[in-house]
């Protein structure tokens, strides 16, 4: 679990965050175990900026995965921030309910949630049918 928080804090470094100065990292496992990072990128126009979760899916989607096992999310506040609603739904398009949601709440504390936790009853293929 620390190397996941660990990836996900570092690459908050690359955050480009000139506007809420709020950093976030995120770090995705694949099933067979390889890690896709992503950092949050803001844009004046604050509807086309990007979550650092967007981005490691995004990364990992375009890598050829489609499984996944755990998800660490970590701001530079060490504030145990949670994927927005977006970004939850968005991971429920690729990842089952199961999937484990690690957030850093700092001083080497995680609090453990699953998605279906962070989102029940999402909208999926099934329900717009």
């Amino acid at each position: 679990m620390d190397e996941l928080i660990d990836a996900a804090r570092e690459i908050q470094a690359d955050a480009h965050v000139p506007y809420s100065e709020y950093r976030v990292g995120a770090a995705l496992e694949t099933e067979d175990g390889e890690v896709f990072v992503g950092c949050n990128l803001e844009n004046a126009n604050f509807s086309n900026s990007l979550h650092a979760e967007e981005v490691a899916i995004a990364e990992a989607v375009k890598n050829g995965h489609r499984e996944f096992s755990r998800l660490a999310v970590s701001s530079d506040r060490r504030d145990g921030v949670t994927p927005c609603g977006m970004c939850r739904q968005t991971l429920s398009e690729f990842c089952d309910g199961d999937l484990v949601v690690l957030c850093d709440e700092g001083d080497g504390e995680v609090t453990e949630y699953t998605l279906e936790e962070l989102l029940p009853n999402t909208i999926s293929q099934e329900t717009l049918e």
